[in-house]
Order: C-alpha cells, then structure tokens, then sequence
C-alpha cells in the first residue's frame, strides 16, 4: 500500500459520526443503516479468525474492507451472509437481527455477494445465470408452473425482460444467449454482478471484484459501481487489493488485520494512517 495512489477520487462525500460506532455519508444519516456489525467474531478450532468487527453502513454508502492476505476478509463477508455462523456478536440487516438465519434468508433480508473466485453456471446461458437470481421474484405457483397456465408465461416475459434490463447496465445484452462459460475473464466478472443484483438486494458485497482485470477494465468498474449505487439506491461493499480502485470510490473504509479492526475513515485518512502503512509494508528497521 501506498500513501497515494496517483488516482484522482470519483467520489467526494462528506463523512459524518453515526449514532453507534463508526462514521457514515451525511446523506444516510437519517436512514436505517444498511449493515450494523456489533462485536462480530468467529473461531475456528480455537484460532479466532475475527475478533471484535464493528462496522456501520449507510443505506447509500460505497463501502471498502482492506487488509494483508489473510487479514481475515472472506471470512467476514462468509459471516455477513451466514456461510458461517457467528461464534459472537450481532448482525443488523436493515435493523433486522438474522440471528439463526441461513444463507438464503440472509439473501432474502437483503444480502447478495460475489466470490473471490468466480462461481457462475459455466454451461448455461448468460441470462440463464442472471434468471437464477431472479428465482425469488417469480410470481406463480407450481400448479400454473407444472401446466403453463397463462401466468407462467406472463412470468417468464417478466423475468426476460428483468435479466436483460439488468445485463443492459454492462452492455452485456448481445451476450444473453452465449454460455457463460465461453465469455472473457472480464465479462464473467460483471455477470457475477448481474446475477447477485437480480436478488434484488440493499446491500451488495464484491469479493475483488477486479481481480485480474487490466486498468482500462478496472476503470470502467468503477464508474460501474457508482452507477449501481446511483440506479438502485443500494449499499455497496468491497474487498479489494487494487488500491487506485478502493481509494477512488470507498466512503469509508476499513481496514483488517490479524482478524481485527486496526483503523477505520476516509480514504484520505486510511492513507496518512502510520499503523496502516505498517501493516501493509512492515515496521522500518531502525538504524
């Protein structure tokens, strides 16, 4: 990590102290936050693997979530939509407690995410896959399913028209009848991001959504991102090691290590932060 990133920042919000801890954009102050994250913590055989995560999220905040490989990063978005089960602490969503939720309630409630590794149908469609995401959105029951009664088919008009819409935003239309797994590197990227949008969510978590894309790619993400936040009035937050990315677009940022929160704010302070840099490039030797 740098102390500049050369990149001039897309977005410029004012950052304002929450009701509980943490700092959130002014323009959600008088929201619900999206995300509260009270005293999260997991251990796996013993080893704690996160400890004490606190974090607030605005109902329209671009969030980001850094750290060192093995900071323990995957692991607190996999605690955010309940692959694991907390060993501590509370998850907000909405306001709403998902205590003893599972992954699809948690999706329900409004939590949609990518993978580190990208985790699409290969062999079907491109619209196919997006369709998948629109599964809690369909309409009619089994019965006018099972005879293709009149309502199944309005529903399958809808559900085209919704999975083309949401590809339109990458201009990925052209695309809807190709296999999934036959698209660029890039492309399979955004269409996992199609397809957690179609769950209709508030809050959307990208696991390095720009990992191994090239920086004309990764340029267009973000003003990607952006227009997401902007279209659908959502939260977004992302793990993410292409610092030029995180600086240019994040709101408020935190920043992990060794499972704990070692600093939290604004880009500008994340990049003047002495015990960030330490993390990142190692304790200079004195002398």
């Amino acid at each position: 990590m740098t102390q500049s990133t050369g990149k001039k920042r897309l977005l410029d919000t004012k950052m304002v102290p929450a009701p509980s801890q943490g700092i959130i954009p002014e323009r959600d102050l008088l929201s619900t936050p999206v995300l509260e994250a009270r005293h999260l913590g997991i251990e796996f055989g013993g080893l704690k693997a996160v400890e004490d995560f606190n974090l607030i999220i605005g109902k329209t905040e671009i969030a980001g979530l850094i750290g060192p490989n093995g900071a323990g990063k995957t692991t607190v978005f996999n605690l955010l939509t309940k692959v694991y089960q907390p060993t501590m602490g509370t998850i907000l969503v909405n306001g709403k407690d998902t205590a003893g939720m599972n992954t699809v309630q948690a999706n329900k409630l409004g939590i949609a995410r990518t993978f580190q590794n990208i985790r699409l149908f290969s062999n079907m469609t491109v619209e196919e896959n997006v369709r998948i995401g629109l599964h809690n959105q369909v309409k009619y029951g089994m019965f006018t399913g099972i005879f293709r009664l009149p309502g199944y088919w309005k529903g399958e008009k809808r559900q085209h028209e919704k999975a083309m819409e949401l590809l339109s935003l990458f201009d990925m239309q052209d695309m809807a009848s190709s296999r999934a797994g036959s698209l660029p590197y890039g492309a399979q990227r955004r269409l996992e991001i199609v397809r957690a949008l179609a769950t209709n969510p508030s809050l959307l978590l990208l696991d390095e959504p720009a990992a191994g894309m090239n920086p004309h790619e990764t340029e267009e993400l973000m003003h990607n991102i952006i227009k997401i936040r902007d279209r659908f009035q959502i939260a977004i937050m992302l793990i993410e090691h292409d610092m030029n990315l995180v600086m240019g677009i994040c709101e408020g940022i935190c920043v992990l290590n060794y499972g704990r929160i070692i600093a939290k704010g604004t880009a500008d302070e994340i990049q003047a932060n002495p015990v960030v840099i330490e993390a990142y490039l190692g304790k200079k030797k004195e002398g």
